[in-house]
């Protein structure tokens, strides 16, 4: 992430696209594609963006660039709350013991069970939501 120097209230499009090294329209783009991402506008009508939408536009391009997210993939992440990334616990894999291994066994499938330990997570979340 790029430094900011001396911080303002606000930031152009300008100095937000050299900030995070995007071109503006991709910026005004993502304002229509992320509900997050809304900049205020001046008198002028001119965007002025804080620190916290370019926080957003950074997590953004992480997702989008360097992680590899689609657009809607990306969407599903910003808008999921954190605390609920925070009770997802990856699951650390475990050498099964020699007499539970089954060829084409499902219940033997490491992918399976991270699915379900992610999912039993979400429903611990989800029931302390009530």
């Amino acid at each position: 992430m790029k430094e900011l120097g001396i911080k303002k209230l606000y930031y152009s499009i300008s100095e937000v696209s050299k900030i995070t090294g995007l071109e503006q329209y991709v910026l005004r783009y993502w304002e229509n594609e992320f509900e997050e991402l809304k900049p205020a506008k001046n008198r002028a009508g001119n965007r002025i963006y804080t620190n916290k939408d370019i926080q957003v536009i950074l997590k953004i391009k992480k997702l989008l660039k360097d992680e590899k997210y689609t657009i809607e993939g990306a969407k599903k992440l910003i808008k999921e709350p954190e605390e609920l990334k925070a009770r997802i616990v990856p699951v650390v894999e475990e050498e099964p013991v020699p007499e539970q291994k089954e060829k084409n066994s499902w219940e033997n499938d490491q992918s399976f069970k991270k699915d379900l330990e992610q999912i039993k997570s979400f429903l611990i979340y989800l029931q302390s939501k009530l």
